[in-house]
């Protein structure tokens, strides 16, 4: 592949889901020991989430403990149970051209504010013809790193 324009930084957040996210907080929160942080709600993504987290200052990472708020709409945000991975990247406008120009397939909507006010876009977790490259079952959220991260990465 060419010479990236971007770089990949680290895991930014894991999000899980179930039909009821008490039994996500019992494992996450109250037998390993997260912290709770925030709460997301979206009628639009149809997701109701908890916000726990692990590790401090640049290196936390989210653990989003999601239901859906209509279990009888898409997207189902519990199915599959590990609904999706967060990556850092230094630059996330270089890495969508970048990536869509090696044929990697995004979900509609493109870059926009997500639900903890950085911007990210998602790697479908399927290619296409069009856009052959997916995330092989995996959706992928890309998050633009603050300054403080992208330093804090730099500095290893």
């Amino acid at each position: 592949m060419a010479d990236r324009a971007f770089k990949v930084l680290g895991i930014q957040q894991i999000a899980v889901g179930a039909s009821d996210k008490v039994a996500l907080r019992r494992l996450w929160v109250d037998t390993l020991g997260l912290t709770p942080t925030g709460n997301f709600r979206s009628e639009e993504e149809n997701v109701d989430e908890d916000i726990v987290t692990m590790g401090a200052g640049a290196f936390t990472v989210e653990v989003d403990l999601m239901q859906p708020i209509d279990p009888e709409k898409k997207p189902r945000v519990d199915t599959p149970p590990l609904n999706h991975i967060g990556l850092w990247v230094d630059d996330i406008d270089a890495a969508v051209k970048w990536l869509a120009a090696q044929g990697v397939r995004f979900t509609p909507g493109g870059i926009r504010p997500g639900a903890s006010g950085h911007r990210v876009c998602f790697i479908h977790p399927k290619g296409n013809e069009e856009a052959p490259i997916g995330g092989e079952g995996v959706l992928i959220e890309l998050v633009e790193a603050p300054a403080e991260v992208r330093e804090a990465f730099e500095a290893l």
